[in-house]
């Protein structure tokens, strides 16, 4: 008996390329078994097998486009009797795979005459080899991709090719006098330099997901108008408090943060302050107004930040708000965060835990238009009005887009958290 294996909810995205297949034919896979690894524009992520048994035919092959329902391969039951598959499927299918190939190493192998730059459009990327954040990184420094030899496995065009060819193409343009090229948007790029000169050096590759977010993260700052706003909260009260919760929290298996209790504080001041939960409408004349309060934070995982989403926090409380931080966290670390785990998002919070630091800048995630960073607290002499008494502060620093949110609205936020996190029983309100 045979099985077909479709791709799951994958959320919102649809087209998207696959980047690797894990499975061969004739392998045996048990149920949850990754199948095939999928490249977003925002995210890697493995597909599971929902059947087990051995595999007989696959049905997509790298540099693919899959959305939900779409079928990946065929397994058959560990007591099926199915047809083995026909010999020349295979082989007709490495056949159709290698075609498309041809014509790019054609390109490659007799470069045109140089000519004025077409204008560089996803019609000319069509037969490429490379994922989503490359194409657009593509878009956005006017190189076409059919021009680019691809160094990645099976010709895969990478975002330090692209590089390589920027180079390429300023280097006649510096020899000949011309003014400083642009990197895309009218910003000269930063010029390359040969460190090797200077000493020795080593080529380390980066983490899929920092040349994922990457690319995100320079497009919100180059389009928002950042602004950080900076606080101190008393927490002195509400760490005793919180310290007593984890003791008990330890002997069910999970534990309670301080971040905790900062998401429930942030939900209590976006519901005062909606500005904060809201975007800026694509017209750039509206605020589109959010009656949900999903919250993101960032977790360090070995590979990068990863930014799981706490869905709904504004109905939890502290114990399952914790018990949704630590699987989340968990996950992330794992590698094992569904691309829905990571949507959603209204407000984020970037934690730096116990590593230290007194502020810092973090980058709003667009369409978001604020994000709360935390740094250590700390043991500091605060004046009650008599005498200096030691309290347990913690540094908070709010960046925001001031195109929805002015400086004086993001000192009450600001304000506001302060209030709450002064006394845990005001979360309760």
């Amino acid at each position: 008996m045979t099985t077909d294996v479709k791709v799951p909810d994958i959320g919102d995205f649809k087209d998207v390329p696959v980047i690797s297949i894990l499975v061969s034919v004739g392998d045996t896979v048990a149920e949850e078994d990754p199948l095939i690894e999928l490249e977003s524009d925002k995210a890697t992520m493995e597909v599971p097998s929902s059947a087990a048994g051995k595999v007989v035919e696959i049905k997509v092959s790298e540099g693919d486009k899959v959305s939900e329902g779409d079928l990946i391969l065929v397994v058959e039951a560990a007591d099926g009797g199915s047809e083995e598959p026909k010999k020349d499927e295979p082989k007709a299918k490495e056949e159709a795979k290698a075609e498309p190939s041809e014509p790019a190493a054609t390109q490659s192998s007799s470069p045109a005459p140089a000519q004025a730059a077409a204008p560089v459009t996803d019609a000319g990327f069509s037969r490429v080899h490379a994922s989503p954040s490359v194409r657009a990184y593509a878009r956005r420094v006017e190189v076409d991709l059919n021009t680019v030899n691809g160094t990645g496995r099976k010709g895969r065009i990478l975002r330090e090719d692209i590089e390589k060819a920027l180079k390429a193409k300023s280097a006649p343009a510096a020899a000949a006098g011309g003014g400083a090229v642009s990197g895309g948007m009218g910003i000269p790029p930063i010029p390359a330099v040969d460190f090797s000169k200077f000493g020795p050096v080593e080529e380390v590759e980066m983490s899929r997901i920092k040349k994922l977010s990457g690319p995100a993260l320079h497009r919100s700052w180059l389009n928002i108008p950042h602004v950080t706003h900076n606080e101190d909260a008393d927490i002195t009260e509400l760490d005793k408090y919180r310290k007593e919760l984890d003791t008990m929290a330890k002997e069910e298996g999970y534990r309670v943060t301080l971040l905790s209790f900062v998401v429930k504080a942030c939900v209590s001041a976006l519901k005062k302050h909606w500005e904060f939960n809201s975007s800026i409408h694509p017209d750039g004349d509206k605020l589109i107004k959010k009656d949900y309060y999903n919250i993101g934070f960032a977790a360090d995982t070995p590979n990068g930040l990863m930014v799981p989403v706490i869905k709904d926090a504004d109905r939890k409380g502290i114990v399952e708000i914790s018990k949704d931080l630590g699987e989340l966290s968990k996950a992330a670390r794992d590698g094992k965060l569904k691309s829905a785990d990571m949507q959603g998002a209204t407000f984020t919070i970037s934690s730096l835990g116990g590593i230290g630091g007194t502020s810092f800048t973090p980058i709003v995630n667009a369409p978001e238009v604020a994000i709360l960073g935390l740094t250590r607290s700390a043991m500091k002499p605060v004046w009650n009005g008599t005498e200096f008494e030691p309290r347990n502060m913690l540094p908070m620093s709010l960046s925001y887009d001031h195109r929805a949110i002015d400086g004086a609205l993001a000192a009450r936020f600001a304000a506001h958290l302060k209030y709450l996190l002064a006394d845990a029983r005001r979360l309760m309100l």
